[in-house]
């Protein structure tokens, strides 16, 4: 099994090809001599899954696009999650989809929420569409059942590479790093599939015990009553994949946060209580508690889940936001209840600049407004300028290495058409002619890439494009 790590060590598969289910299926950078943009997709036949309307969305966007390079991005970066990663299948009478994060064959709860969540609003029209996603919502809730403190998993008890990690490992578990986020994302897709297709099924009493489970998980890691049971420590050479203080993490204050072990990256946290995650974890209880009410009929519940985010909200309020030299009042990517704030931003999503993105804050908000300013300036450590691209990226990869997800959410949290320009046309730009997304890509030299496979980022940039569509910014993107 290949895993993220190695990919990284080797820069995914460079300009050579994109690998599908193990297979080579494109040379990335040959060009036809007729058409430099020929379509990177699969054949139709060995594709994991079909859907009407995304193929129909796909011809409606790109005969509104007249940049060719941007219009043949869009075709294969779009469809890439239904046509490499999903499998689908009917388990007990109910969909059922696991999703692969692309070159590692395991499902986080994050990017498989992520890579459907460009499709929801297409499956009104595509009834096969709408059973694939309420299928990850349905593979969601037992992998949540299986271990909430659990990242990604497997098809199955496969046992994983991993599995030496000093923590509670199952073989169900592909990793077992503890983020808020994983939680949040579920959260999110089931709420979003029950608002826009109205289908209530996903809401089984299976599910109910994975809510009621998410909820627990939160106070347990509030630590107001010890550390809770979980902990985590790896044998690595990396400081960014284990814990401290024998896996529990550096100390945090009981104040009503919730302590993350790690970030949305799988790196792990300094200051244990994570900013854009707990903030994320406000708008997940508000789901919930919306669901309890309107659904499921459990008040209590829908109670427990209103209180606790009003108590994290106002912990934000008061350990998260500080004044800044030069940008006013900001929130801190993460804070320890003690006084100790860290000012930084990830690529990453949640991050600081991707707030909005997640209904974390409003887009007006003046305190978002200073902190996007501050993440993307100097004064990020994590923010870089080059030759080729600015944009934020991470300790994940390392020093100017840019992520495209952050020029992505950078466009999306925009109010400025000339700032979006900007972003696309840097996208555009920095593919190295592969036609995809990458993990990340350096700073002065696009060719230099991590990740040739990474289909959050690919569905992403997907989802920018059609949104730039759907707001009436044809003529922003027919003018880069």
């Amino acid at each position: 099994m290949t895993t993220r790590r190695e990919f990284i060590k080797k820069s995914g598969l460079g300009l050579a090809a994109l690998a599908v289910n193990g297979k080579i299926w494109a040379n990335a950078s040959s060009f036809s001599a007729g058409n430099p943009f020929v379509s990177k997709r699969p054949e139709i036949s060995k594709r994991n899954f079909t859907s009407k309307a995304v193929e129909e969305t796909i011809i409606t966007v790109k005969k509104k696009l007249k940049d060719p390079k941007l219009a043949w991005m869009f075709e294969n970066c779009f469809p890439n999650t239904l046509d490499t990663t999903v499998h689908f299948r009917t388990i007990g009478n109910r969909p059922d989809t696991f999703v692969y994060t692309g070159d590692i064959h395991a499902m986080w709860l994050r990017d498989s929420s992520a890579q459907v969540w460009p499709y929801l609003n297409l499956m009104k029209n595509d009834e096969p569409l709408r059973r694939l996603i309420a299928g990850v919502i349905n593979r969601q809730t037992q992998c949540v059942l299986i271990d909430p403190y659990a990242n990604a998993f497997n098809d199955g008890p496969t046992g994983s590479e991993w599995e030496s990690d000093l923590t509670t490992m199952k073989p169900e578990l592909h990793e077992r790093k503890w983020e808020i986020d994983s939680l949040c994302y579920a959260v999110r897709l089931a709420y979003h599939y029950w608002k826009i297709s109205g289908d209530a099924t996903v809401f089984s009493p299976d599910w109910q015990k994975a809510a009621a489970l998410i909820v627990e998980t939160f106070k347990q890691q509030q630590r107001k009553e010890g550390l809770g049971p979980y902990r985590f420590e790896r044998v690595t050479e990396r400081q960014t994949d284990t814990m401290s203080n024998d896996g529990k993490g550096n100390p945090a204050k009981p104040v009503g946060l919730i302590f993350s072990a790690f970030r949305p990256s799988d790196d792990a946290t300094i200051y244990g209580y994570l900013i854009p995650s707990n903030l994320f974890a406000v708008t997940s209880l508000k789901q919930l508690a919306e669901i309890s009410e309107k659904v499921t009929g459990d008040k209590t519940f829908a109670k427990t889940c209103s209180d606790l985010a009003q108590e994290v909200q106002s912990a934000i309020e008061r350990y998260a936001v500080r004044e800044h030299l030069n940008y006013g009042k900001i929130y801190a990517f993460e804070a320890d209840g003690f006084g100790n704030q860290l000012f930084m931003d990830d690529a990453n999503i949640p991050s600081l600049l991707g707030l909005p993105y997640l209904g974390g804050v409003n887009l007006n908000d003046p305190v978002y407004q200073n902190t996007r300013k501050f993440v993307l300036s100097a004064d990020n450590p994590y923010f870089y300028k080059g030759k080729a691209a600015e944009g934020i990226g991470g300790p994940h990869i390392g020093f100017d290495m840019i992520w495209p997800m952050s020029l992505i959410m950078r466009a999306m949290t925009s109010q400025n058409d000339a700032e979006i320009k900007y972003c696309i046309r840097t996208l555009r730009d920095t593919d190295a002619d592969t036609g995809f997304m990458h993990e990340s890509f350096h700073k002065d030299n696009p060719e230099k890439f991590t990740r040739a496979w990474f289909a959050w980022a690919n569905t992403l940039f997907g989802e920018l494009i059609l949104k730039l569509i759907n707001d009436g910014k044809a003529g922003l993107l027919n003018n880069l």
